[in-house]
C-alpha cells in the first residue's frame, strides 16, 4: 500500500520540499512570461512618443490606451509573485505563497492574452484598413488559447490518473 501512495503522490518529498521544488518550477515560468511581458510593455510605451502617433483616430488611441493599461496590469501579475514571495520569507508560508504566487502568474498569462490581442488589434487596424481585422486577430487570439490553456487542460484530462 506505501509503494501505491507513493506512486500516487509522484514524489518521495516533505510538504516543505514539494513547495521549494514547485516554487523554482515557477520561478522559471514566470521569468519566461516577464520578459516577453517587459518587451511588450516597453515597446508600447514608446509608441505615443512617435510622431505618427498624433495621426491616430480616437478608436486607435483609445485601443492603445487600453493595451498599455493592459500591459500595466500584466506586469503587475507577473511581477507580484517576486514582491509576496520577498514579504512572506521567513515567515514559514512556503506552500501559500506558492499557491498564491502561482495565481497570480495564472491571471498575469490571461492578461497577457488580453495585451496581446488589444495590440495586434491596434497594430492591425493600422496596417490592414480592412474588416478583416477581427477575424485575424480572431484567429490569433484562438491559437494562443489552445496553446496556452487548451492543450494543458486536455493533457491534465488525458493523463490524469484514473483511480
Amino acid at each position: 500500500m506505501a509503494s501505491s501512495e507513493a506512486r500516487r503522490e509522484g514524489r518521495d518529498e516533505s510538504p516543505e520540499e514539494r513547495a521549494d521544488r514547485r516554487w523554482n518550477e515557477l520561478l522559471q515560468e514566470v521569468r519566461v512570461a516577464q520578459t516577453g511581458v517587459q518587451i511588450l510593455f516597453g515597446f508600447l510605451l514608446t509608441v505615443v512618443f512617435t510622431p505618427q502617433f498624433h495621426l491616430l483616430g480616437p478608436t486607435d488611441k483609445a485601443i492603445y490606451v487600453v493595451t498599455v493599461l493592459l500591459g500595466a496590469a500584466t506586469t503587475g501579475a507577473l511581477v507580484g509573485p517576486v514582491s509576496f514571495h520577498r514579504l512572506v520569507t521567513g515567515h514559514r508560508l512556503k506552500p501559500q505563497t506558492v499557491a498564491w504566487a502561482s495565481r497570480m502568474t495564472l491571471l498575469g498569462v490571461v492578461l497577457l492574452l488580453a495585451t496581446v490581442a488589444s495590440a495586434l488589434t491596434l497594430i492591425l487596424r493600422i496596417a490592414m484598413h480592412n474588416t478583416a481585422v477581427p477575424w485575424v486577430v480572431g484567429g490569433l487570439v484562438t491559437w494562443l488559447v489552445l496553446c496556452w490553456f487548451g492543450l494543458p487542460m486536455w493533457a491534465r484530462h488525458r493523463y490524469a490518473e484514473k483511480d
